[in-house]
């Protein structure tokens, strides 16, 4: 990956439906050239997936979770992923393991999420995260 590609993935962080001659003209290359960079980056799994982010008014909070040692958290994580609310799943380092950045329709189905993780038997603890306000980046 080089340094147009990191330009051509910063147009298409932002909003990933920008025409491909949009981000040509942003980066200074040609739409043949971003068409055939981005599929490229989608081949190699550089681009997992094109999504949309909404402001739906739920309430979206971020649920940390500690996990037993010995415990294989990838597949604990992939458990989660299923979840309907769950936006991602970050296996993370420190204090925490596992991180879900969730959307809900309310704290009530929040306090769900919270529940059924607590009730996992691998899981050992959570603390949990409103989200305020978020900006793009």
């Amino acid at each position: 990956m080089d340094e147009l590609d990191r330009q051509i993935l910063s147009v298409l962080r932002r909003d990933s439906r920008t025409p491909y001659t949009e981000i040509a003209d942003q980066v200074g290359t040609s739409e043949g050239t971003v068409r055939n960079r981005v599929e490229r980056m989608n081949e190699e799994g550089i681009i997992e997936r094109f999504t949309v982010t909404t402001r739906t008014g739920n309430v979206k909070a971020m649920i940390e979770i500690s996990v037993e040692v010995n415990v294989d958290t990838g597949a604990v994580g992939d458990r989660m992923a299923d979840w309907e609310a769950v936006d991602f799943v970050w296996q993370v380092s420190g204090e925490d393991d596992i991180v879900l950045v969730v959307d809900a329709v309310d704290t009530g189905a929040v306090n769900d999420l919270i529940t059924e993780a607590r009730e996992m038997d691998d899981v050992k603890s959570t603390k949990t995260r409103l989200i305020l306000d978020e900006r793009l980046g």
